[in-house]
């Protein structure tokens, strides 16, 4: 048995908040009231995972599934209950959430707390409780998301048998409630065993949270990475049953010296993607939670419709057994009836096999009949209430700055000197003395002036000449026109060419072309300031 791959989830905090502008946001009660009837009415699975789970009016903050090296690397500091080495470490769930003072909350007293959102882990028993604990700490990071640390996940048929709880169920439960799931795997020693193929399974319907990175990609060499990253894909492509491809982020998320240099541009880019991304969850949190409740509400009308059909197909008196099973055999194709008689796409029933185990347990003749008012309330719920929710959520938002994690290792990746792209492409020259364009301006004037300016100006017929020598698309050309033409006459004096012929510079370069023009850039002549002639102090040799 070896250190295999795991999972992580994240969950963010929105500043939005409808019912009040503080606080996270909360879903008006009598939003929920349609979709509450036919909740309790249908929703007989009462498991800790069912069908329908917990319906609560306010926004949990957003959580991030991932393990120990992973809220490490973000939190820039070690929390409570934390343990990593070589050997397999993290045996258990690990919540880490922001709190005032340190310390660690057992599971038993986890669940029972109403401020936590975690009453439901209750189901899956001691064996899972002790193997789950609340880290609680003071930081930055953690008061806009929380994350949920999972155990590493092994190969070896002796730990999928004997964790003494339904691991996969378990992910299940924390994959719809969380808004962002990593799973992180080792480039250096990938595998995919049986467990994690279970585990990715088990987030089947919450494709759109899965982020996948691939770690210490540093440790391989560029040819090497070229092969891992192939296999990774491949791996994923067998296990993942969507056809869009997978986004896998590569880098090395750890503060250690990189071993190979030669790929930390990419390293860099790619951690960046990922910052970026996790950083967007609280400014979306409101809209995503309003999503969830949509997606909760199609699923009580299939859940509906399902329980009604099977209670309309009972026998009165005799035979019930018998029809039980015949019905639960012919689910597949009662789906099909529903799914043309109702108009209900397909990706909305519940997984068949899963339905069809949980219903040996119930008496089809006590299954509630169909009340229509109760499905006309839900498609009333969603015609008119969602979209005075979704207008009432974007004002919110409108008022208020957007929201973005910051603080660990988020600090680092923004301004400053190793922000990425610092001093690369448009940024470049930006705490120079001079004005970096002064740099090749002798060889900009050689071509200026062939191109016959008038009264110290060439014409933009004659400029478009020249700069269609770059072969950029037209309309890149009209963006680096507008941007050099700063006193927007029409025309480009000396400066103001030798600025656009900087810009296709950049644009060849590979960089991308701003929308405005920085101040570090705009010619010496053309600046509000008198005495800014003084930064064009590049004399030709």
């Amino acid at each position: 048995m070896k250190l295999g791959n795991t999972v992580q989830h994240i969950t963010a905090k929105s500043p939005v908040g409808v019912e009040s502008s503080r606080g996270p946001p909360k879903i008006p009660r009598n939003l929920l009231g349609p979709l509450q009837p036919p909740k309790d009415t249908y929703n007989l699975l009462n498991r800790p995972s069912g069908l329908l789970g917990p319906l609560k009016g306010p926004l949990q903050p957003p959580r991030l599934l991932e393990p120990s090296k992973g809220p490490l690397y973000l939190l820039e500091q070690d929390f409570p209950g934390m343990r990593i080495g070589p050997e397999p470490t993290t045996d258990g769930f690990i919540a880490v959430m922001y709190g005032e003072n340190e310390g660690v909350v057992p599971g038993n007293a986890l669940v029972v707390d109403p401020k936590k959102p975690f009453r439901k882990l209750n189901a899956f028993g001691n064996s899972f409780l002790n193997r789950f604990i609340c880290s609680q700490m003071p930081n930055q990071v953690l008061q806009s998301i929380s994350i949920i640390d999972t155990p590493g996940i092994l190969s070896g048929e002796k730990q999928r048998i004997s964790r003494g709880y339904d691991f996969a169920e378990v992910l299940r439960w924390f994959g719809e409630r969380v808004d962002r799931i990593i799973l992180l795997f080792d480039a250096h020693k990938l595998d995919i065993s049986d467990e994690f193929s279970e585990a990715i399974k088990a987030f089947k319907g919450q494709d759109d949270k899965i982020r996948v990175v691939l770690n210490k990609a540093d440790q391989v060499d560029t040819q090497q990475l070229m092969r891992v990253y192939g296999a990774l894909m491949w791996s994923l492509g067998k296990v993942i049953n969507t056809p869009e491809v997978v986004r896998v982020y590569l880098g090395s998320f750890w503060a250690k010296p990189l071993q190979n240099t030669e790929n930390r541009r990419l390293f860099e880019a790619e951690s960046q993607d990922l910052f970026r991304d996790i950083q967007s969850l609280p400014r979306n949190a409101a809209l995503r939670k309003l999503n969830d409740l949509i997606k909760r509400a199609r699923l009580a009308k299939v859940h509906a419709y399902i329980i009604s059909y099977l209670k309309k197909e009972m026998p009165s008196l005799f035979g019930r057994e018998k029809k039980k099973e015949e019905l639960i055999m012919r689910l597949p194709e009662i789906y099909t009836i529903l799914q043309r008689e109702h108009h209900i796409s397909p990706g909305d029933f519940p997984n068949v096999i899963k339905m069809q185990d949980m219903l040996q347990h119930y008496d089809f003749s006590k299954f509630p009949s169909l009340k229509m008012k109760l499905i006309e309330s839900v498609d009333k719920m969603l015609a008119t209430k969602i979209a005075v929710l979704m207008a009432m959520i974007r004002e919110e938002e409108s008022k208020q700055p957007p929201a973005m994690v910051s603080g660990g290792a988020f600090e680092g990746s923004q301004d400053g000197p190793f922000g990425q792209g610092y001093g690369e492409g448009i940024s470049a020259g930006a705490d120079a003395e001079d004005w970096i364009v002064s740099r090749d301006k002798h060889r900009y004037d050689e071509i200026f002036y062939t191109l016959m300016p008038i009264n110290g100006k060439i014409t933009g017929v004659n400029a478009k000449k020249e700069m269609m020598n770059s072969r950029l698309p037209n309309s890149v050309l009209g963006k680096i026109w507008k941007l050099a033409d700063c006193d927007r006459d029409g025309m480009l004096d000396d400066e103001e060419f030798a600025l656009a012929q900087h810009l296709i510079k950049i644009k060849l370069e590979g960089y991308e072309l701003p929308t405005e023009l920085p101040d570090h850039l705009v010619p010496p002549a053309h600046r509000k300031n008198p005495t800014a002639d003084a930064l064009y102090n590049h004399t030709e040799d």
